[in-house]
This record gives structure tokens, sequence and C-alpha cells, in this order.
């Protein structure tokens, strides 16, 4: 008995349902999960006084983003290229838009 082509479809197209609603579950119950330890973790900040997360360690406009101006990448030059690789992971911060 030979399988057909749209069978194996389906049944591939049935394990990668699957597959996605098991990885959304396992998600969910992992968020779930770390909550005590994010509870924990805010408790230290507050007492650490710390202020926003710091994502990179290169550059001033790259370890707090809230905390840059909008020309802190352009100091060099404002032709510059990006010298470091979490600028180019990192997008500017957009200007506020004023009424």
């Amino acid at each position: 008995m030979s399988v057909r082509r749209s069978d194996a479809v389906l049944a591939a197209l049935a394990v990668g349902i699957a597959l996605t609603v098991a990885t959304v579950m396992a998600g969910r119950f992992a968020a779930g999960a770390a909550e005590p330890r994010r509870a924990r973790g805010a408790v230290l900040a507050e007492a650490l006084g710390l202020t926003d997360l710091a994502l990179f360690t290169e550059a001033r406009y790259t370890r707090h983003p809230t905390q840059a101006d909008l020309m802190s990448p352009f100091l060099d030059h404002p032709g510059a290229r990006e010298h470091f690789p979490s600028g180019a992971l990192l997008a500017p911060p957009f200007p506020e838009r004023r009424r």
C-alpha cells in the first residue's frame, strides 16, 4: 500500500500543529513557574535601588535605552558607521511626537 503525497503533507501538518500547541503550553507553564523568581528579583532590585535593565555592556546608548538621547550614537561623527554589534540589535529610541 503506497502513501499518497497529500497524506504525507497532512501528517506533517498535524505534527507541526501538535508541536506548536505543545510549545505554547510549555511556555505558559514555564511563565507561571518563573513568577516567584521574578518577584524575588523585583524585591532585590528595589532593595539595591537598581534602575532599568542593562541590556548590553558596550555603548552607553545600548546599556540603558530609556536614558539615551537621540544623538548619542552619532557623537563621533554623524555619518559614522555603527561599531558596536549591539547597536545593530537595538533600534534607536523614537522621539516624542509634539502636538
